[in-house]
């Protein structure tokens, strides 16, 4: 061997640079959460009985934004919330409902926010054409407990199903 022995070795190398392909496995592991993530959210996002809220709470809201009379205020808060209850609960079930029936309904459905006193009011309002004594009182009111109404109304959900008994 040589005195000057390294001088006789190969010359250095660094290491190739690490690729960007194929990523480690947390980063499989993170894609496949965004993803699963991405799919729920779509899924939320697009429920029917989401967009059937956003679509009536959009509509209350210009109700709310319109200056009109209590009685055309009323007939258009009753108009919503009836196209919204035959949406959402179904046509065998809202369609015939009527006069005290249909407060009853509301109510129920309203967890007791559209109080008779207010309902009673903007039916007389809507179909009867009464003018509340302090109109400005009634609308508010009426706004309100149509907001809950669309809100807290859901359908029904069906009972879990249970295993067979043999």
């Amino acid at each position: 061997m040589s005195a000057d022995w390294r001088a006789e070795l190969a010359p250095a190398q660094a290491p190739a640079a690490p690729g960007w392909w194929p990523p480690a496995p947390g980063w499989w592991a993170l894609a496949l959460l965004l993803v699963l993530l991405l799919a729920v959210g779509l899924r939320v996002w697009r429920d029917p009985v989401r967009v059937r809220r956003r679509a009536a709470l959009r509509e209350l809201a210009r109700i709310r934004a319109r200056d009109e009379g209590p009685v055309s205020t009323a007939r258009a808060l009753e108009n919503l919330l009836r196209r919204y209850a035959l949406a959402q609960f179904g046509r065998e079930r809202v369609a015939g409902l009527g006069g005290r029936r249909w407060l009853e309904f509301a109510h129920t459905v309203s967890g007791g926010r559209l109080a008779t006193e207010v309902a009673e009011s903007l039916l007389a309002s809507a179909f009867g054409e009464v003018v509340p004594d302090d109109p400005q009182a009634a609308r508010t009111a009426w706004l309100e407990a149509a907001e809950v109404f669309l809100r807290r109304a859901a359908r029904p959900r069906a009972p879990a199903a249970r295993g067979r008994v043999p």
